[in-house]
């Protein structure tokens, strides 16, 4: 990570999210959820903006992002 990064993370709110992950709401919900059977404990989590809404640390789903084509190419 860059020192810019360090100081002052960019912060995506969900819908954001869903467009550069290709999952719906419903999908980041599961994956952030423990009882989920898919639930995943690697994916980005999130950062409370307010009463009502949440955002996530752009350079972690980028590195979710990379990590889940990282696997694809280890198969």
């Amino acid at each position: 990570m860059n020192e810019l990064h360090q100081k002052f993370p960019a912060i995506l709110r969900r819908k954001e999210v869903e467009k550069r992950i290709g999952l719906s709401k419903s999908s980041i919900y599961d994956r952030l959820n423990r009882r989920s059977p898919r639930f995943d404990a690697t994916f980005p989590k999130p950062v409370k903006l307010g009463v009502n809404a949440i955002g996530f640390v752009e350079f972690e789903v980028g590195e979710w992002i990379s990590a889940r084509i990282n696997a694809r190419e280890a198969q």
